[in-house]
């Protein structure tokens, strides 16, 4: 046998003899579902209101809920609505819950979306400086965390940077950032980003 022994340390070994702090875990994650749902339950009925002024497939779309446990080593939930994924077009507002670290909402959009709804973005730089919304500077769009090589804040960026880089991406990613202490007032906080998201591209 090899003399080498795989050890636990005495942080570990202190928590893989207590069920406790993994059913709290998961009450959690059931809540935060919870939450979700109730979200979702609000967005859908606010699309009415913009039902003759998007898209027909983006008022049909379907809402999702997924979980996961290793995103950068942590868990989360996902709330995706409303959504329309194809291989070069995206339309999508996207919650997450990312353990120990934030809600996030995020609007994403490629392909025709993006080109429909930029200038649109470019006009609303004022209202997201305000608001201290984010921007993706990355050359992927499927990292939600907030490092430099992620999201800079559009309050720090002048009024070309901003335009240059919503013009040049090949995607455009705009987030919001709510802190887990804030978890009382989530669900309201992250409906209002949704309507801010939706008010940008409609008016």
């Amino acid at each position: 046998m090899d003399s080498t022994k795989i050890r636990l340390s005495p942080e570990e070994e202190a928590l893989v003899i207590r069920p406790d702090w993994i059913l709290t875990k998961n009450n959690v994650i059931q809540k935060t579902q919870k939450l979700f749902s109730s979200l979702q339950a609000g967005e859908q009925k606010a699309m009415g209101t913009y039902i003759d002024l998007v898209p027909p497939e983006i008022i049909d779309s379907t809402a999702k809920i997924s979980r996961g446990e290793n995103y950068r080593g942590l868990p989360y939930l996902v709330l995706d609505y409303p959504k329309y994924f194809s291989k070069e077009d995206v339309f999508a507002i996207r919650m997450l819950f990312w353990w120990g670290n934030f809600f996030s909402a995020t609007l994403h959009l490629s392909g025709s979306y993006k080109k429909e709804y930029q200038n649109k973005i470019i006009q609303s730089i004022d209202l997201l400086k305000n608001n201290d919304f984010f921007i993706c500077v990355n050359q992927t769009p499927w990292e939600y965390h907030f490092e430099p090589d992620n999201y800079l804040p559009i309050n720090e960026m002048k009024a070309d940077q901003f335009r240059n880089r919503v013009n040049e991406n090949a995607f455009i990613k705009l987030s919001g950032k709510i802190s887990i202490e804030q978890w009382n007032d989530a669900e309201k906080k992250l409906f209002e980003i949704f309507c801010q998201y939706m008010n940008i591209l409609t008016n």
